[in-house]
């Protein structure tokens, strides 16, 4: 038998935690009147492109170094995240180059303070670090990463590789992303790395 019992208990506003929303603005305001310091700007040290088995991969260095503000929001366990960008284009001598890859690679790296360590997730994978360097070491050492399968580019010809890597600040939280926007300390991106790659030719029958 259904229980037609009604509730007569009014219904109350939602009220907001004043408290918390301040410390929260406060945080936000500290971390962005943080003293400046002069780090060299990242960039991609290091390139390449290879063909495994079906499929072409890429492996990449980067160096990177995290402004005092970054490394703050990180530890006060704001969720920072970072995106690798490469782009394949066959040169066209009569047009603009065509292009045929545009692949990203997602970053997330946080701070948990229940176990004291950070985790960076990397696509589906994860793995924790008992320091924010080591993970750093990781998220910057790309290898194998998976851009095209075998058939996506023709035997013996000629193309253009593109690789960027960049802090994505359209996914910081909003008080963060309001005042990131002008500023030097959350605009962490490389120049575009690009070289010519010629695919293998065909094999004799």
């Amino acid at each position: 038998m259904l229980n037609t019992t009604a509730s007569t208990t009014p219904c109350s506003k939602r009220r907001v935690d004043l408290p918390l929303l301040l410390r929260a603005i406060g945080l936000a305001l500290c971390l962005f009147v943080l003293p400046a310091q002069a780090n060299e700007a990242p960039r991609i040290a290091y390139g390449e492109i290879q063909l495994e088995s079906a499929d072409y991969v890429i492996n990449a260095d980067i160096e990177l170094t995290l402004n005092p503000r970054v490394e703050d929001a990180i530890r006060h366990g704001i969720a920072v995240y970072f995106v690798l960008e490469a782009s394949i284009e066959s040169p066209r001598w009569y047009w603009l180059d065509k292009s045929l890859v545009n692949e990203s690679l997602s970053y997330r790296l946080t701070y948990h303070a229940l176990t004291r360590s950070f985790r960076l997730a990397i696509g589906n994978f994860h793995q924790s670090f008992d320091s924010l360097d080591a993970a750093v070491r990781t998220m910057t050492r790309v290898r194998r990463w998976r851009v095209a399968g075998i058939d996506t580019l023709e035997p013996g010809q000629s193309y253009k590789v593109t690789l960027r890597f960049r802090l994505d600040t359209d996914l910081l939280p909003r008080p963060f992303k309001v005042s990131a926007l002008g500023s030097r300390d959350w605009s962490i991106d490389t120049e575009e790395m690009s070289w010519i790659f010629l695919t293998a030719g065909r094999a004799a029958p």
